[in-house]
């Protein structure tokens, strides 16, 4: 069993810029893809980046040049550094566990989530 919990969400100007923090506990971190997505008021949730256990990384269109996922296997932590935050990119933000398949970043675990905020 994982267990995901972030931290480091906020309220933010536009333009501006948040890491966000997952701490990872259990079993498969080492070998595993890891990803964040998010969820807006009122919309589907959504892909925002993945990375795999050799630091591969992908991205939603949406957020390319701006956001950056990386791992950290010594503490065990995912970040997702943002920046030029935009208010669209308002959200619950979520850490997730998951693998690859056929290509794409399938989700197997959640965290509870965090809120940013971009303010206008």
């Amino acid at each position: 069993q994982v267990q995901l919990v972030e931290s480091g969400g906020g309220l933010v100007q536009t333009g501006g810029s948040l890491r966000l923090s997952c701490a990872v506990s259990g079993r498969g971190y080492s070998i595993n893809a890891m990803g964040w997505y998010r969820q807006a008021p009122e919309k589907q949730r959504e892909f925002v980046a993945a990375i795999t256990a050799a630091r591969s990384t992908n991205y939603a269109d949406s957020v390319k040049g701006r956001f950056t996922i990386s791992r950290d296997y010594a503490e065990n932590i995912l970040y997702l550094q943002m920046n030029s935050l935009k208010p669209e990119d308002t959200a619950v933000y979520y850490c997730t566990q998951g693998l690859y398949s056929g290509g794409t970043y399938v989700p197997q675990s959640w965290g509870q989530g965090t809120q940013v905020t971009v303010s206008s």
